[in-house]
């Protein structure tokens, strides 16, 4: 393979802006003892940057980042980094003692942290999950996805299953399974194993009801597992599984040990096993040492899997420590199985001349939260301005971020890009906006949508007295113009934001 290659342009300017970004940070604040430190270090920063360019070409971090998978530009800048400390460490230990070599130590680690942070910045952009573009599973009829009828176990083996059931559980669990399903029936599996060799020997429709026993935290490759046992199923079969929760979790640890320590312990644990698990750069480290035991899951992000692989939630208990849950094999599983979940979202939504344009927010869920709509409209009832009442699917930061329009501070990139504006009417999905009358929709395309919307000015109530304020304020830019009319607006939001404590629901 050539090391020769075009650069791409944007990213090498990108990149000088960042090297002469972190130099200025580290020559402004760093406490030197010199009273000129730009003027002593200015032919070692312009050293610098030629063996920073030269090494980034040579390494080739200047081919198109859309055409980089982010383990790979993420290691480049690693090597990269680390080969010119040690060159120029190097020089100034043989050549130019009098340079500090922990300046240069600090201004390599300013450089390396502000690509890396620009880096995580343009992933998350790039790889924004889609909430809106989800595949629906099909309720397909398969060839001979009936069970056939089994024999009844035994005494023998039935007292057997029965104690197997109480030693790995409890009494109470080994009842809770009675009372859900047929453990006397020869279509019932137990199965107690984590892995997925065994299920994928068992022929298709043997079963009718799959009991996991081990908790879901202790198995690596759950979507794999639910996939197989989607598959295994008969139509309409049963599956019960159990997990413990983020929430007991947190409480276990806490009423575990002293009050100080307790928090200490906690905020270890969650960074160990649940933000290392899910950072690419630990995630291989995390799974080499745990062997992918022991995770943390929170309850939707379980009930959100379940609903992604063709299950439909029937009953939960909560039994000690653990939550069983009892589901029905509905359909096939999502043909988008394997979703990366970034710190941003994308959302199809309907701009200026009704043209779909990807709105980009904070995401505010936790993982799998989209599969869960439906559930979690059966199970709550709706608020004013049409949301959910108790929308659990929310995360305690994203609860926050919600009620500071922090979430939505990502949509200045559409104003970036000129497809929406400061003030303005919001940009709604197709469902959404196709419950709007003819003519409000009307009015609507024929304006950008914007980061702060006109009912923040006037603040309504209820989902019709939010469309008679957009109603109003189109009807204000039509007579009056856009330019005046977001100006009054945008001056009666930020009164209303800073004096009378409006705030997103």
């Amino acid at each position: 393979m050539s090391i020769f290659y075009k650069p791409t342009r944007a990213y090498f300017f990108a990149d000088a802006l960042m090297l002469l970004f972190s130099f200025y940070v580290v020559l402004d604040w760093f406490p030197f003892t010199t009273n000129n430190p730009f003027q002593k270090y200015s032919w070692p920063s312009l050293f610098y940057s030629m063996t920073w360019f030269f090494c980034s070409y040579l390494f080739r971090r200047y081919k198109p980042l859309k055409k980089q998978q982010y383990i790979d530009v993420a290691l480049r800048l690693f090597y990269t980094t680390s080969v010119v400390f040690i060159v120029n460490m190097i020089i100034i230990h043989v050549f130019f003692k009098k340079y500090s070599g922990f300046v240069l130590l600090t201004a390599t680690s300013a450089v390396f942290a502000v690509n890396y942070i620009f880096l995580l910045l343009y992933s998350a952009y790039r790889f924004a999950i889609e909430y809106n573009e989800l595949p629906f599973k099909q309720v397909e009829e398969r060839i001979n996805a009936q069970v056939k009828p089994a024999s009844t176990l035994d005494e023998k083996s039935l007292q057997q299953l029965r104690s197997t059931i109480t030693k790995h559980s409890s009494n109470r669990v080994l009842k809770f399974f009675e009372e859900q399903i047929d453990l006397t029936s020869g279509n019932t599996l137990v199965y107690f194993k984590t892995d997925v060799a065994n299920l994928q020997m068992i022929p298709n429709y043997q079963f009718s009801t799959i009991v996991q026993l081990e908790r879901l935290n202790n198995i690596r490759g759950v979507n794999d597992k639910l996939s197989v046992i989607n598959e295994k199923l008969s139509d309409n079969g049963m599956f019960v599984c159990c997990f413990e929760s983020k929430s007991t979790r947190k409480k276990r640890i806490l009423k575990k040990f002293p009050t100080g320590v307790n928090y200490f312990v906690y905020t270890l644990d969650y960074i160990y096993k649940r933000v290392m698990p899910k950072i690419i750069i630990t995630h291989g480290f995390y799974y080499f040492i745990t062997k992918g035991k022991d995770r943390i899951f929170s309850k939707t992000e379980v009930l959100g899997r379940l609903y992604c692989f063709g299950f439909k939630v029937v009953f939960q208990k909560k039994i000690g420590l653990l939550t069983y849950v009892v589901a029905q094999r509905v359909g096939q599983p999502a043909t988008d199985q394997k979703r990366v979940y970034g710190p941003l979202i994308r959302l199809l939504r309907y701009g200026k001349d009704r043209t779909p344009i990807k709105v980009y927010k904070m995401r505010t869920m936790h993982p799998y939260s989209e599969y869960l709509q439906g559930y979690i409209y059966e199970q709550n009832s709706l608020k004013m301005g049409g949301k959910f009442n108790k929308d659990t699917r929310v995360s305690t930061i994203g609860g926050i971020m919600r009620k500071y329009w922090l979430d939505e501070l990502p949509m200045i990139i559409n104003m970036l890009k000129g497809e929406m504006k400061l003030v303005g009417v919001r940009p709604l999905s197709s469902q959404y906006f196709n419950l709007y009358s003819k003519e409000l929709q009307e009015k609507r395309i024929k304006f950008k949508p914007g980061l702060l919307p006109p009912y923040y000015a006037d603040m309504p109530r209820t989902l019709e007295e939010i469309q008679e304020s957009e109603m109003n304020y189109l009807l204000a830019c039509e007579k009056k113009g856009v330019f005046l009319t977001d100006a009054r607006y945008f001056w009666m939001i930020l009164k209303n934001i800073l004096f009378h404590q409006a705030r997103s629901a």
